[in-house]
């Protein structure tokens, strides 16, 4: 069992454990070789061992952080697909329809931006 199962089963409702995994599963399926993992109880995504993405799981709503950078240069599409944010993360309420096109830009440019880095944070 991968370490996202391991999270994923502890979420104690079974429709919010699919929609993480669904998301989970889309952004594996686009980007295979992002790694896997676990830090902070959050399952996130690496590349070459500097963070993508991350994410964690609240009352109502799932947190999504790419970092402050992305989440800046994002804003008006975060706001546009109708998700509230911080300077450190957006939230996808458990009703929203998850803008998967969003997800992938961000995860898309952190992966082209940060390609020569050797940190794991900017």
């Amino acid at each position: 069992m991968n370490d996202f199962q391991l999270f994923l089963d502890s979420i104690g409702e079974p429709d919010k454990k699919e929609r993480m995994e669904g998301i989970l599963n889309n952004i594996k399926e686009k980007f295979p070789q992002l790694k896997e993992e676990i830090k902070w109880n959050q399952p996130m995504f690496s590349d070459h061992g500097t963070f993508i993405i991350g994410f964690s799981v609240a009352k109502g709503h799932i947190a999504v952080a790419p970092e402050a950078v992305v989440i800046s240069l994002f804003e008006k599409q975060i706001a546009e697909a109708g998700y509230s944010h911080t300077q450190e993360l957006f939230r996808i309420k458990w009703t929203d329809k998850v803008d998967f096109d969003l997800l992938y830009n961000m995860v898309a440019y952190n992966i082209e931006d940060k390609k020569d880095m050797t940190k794991f944070w900017r």
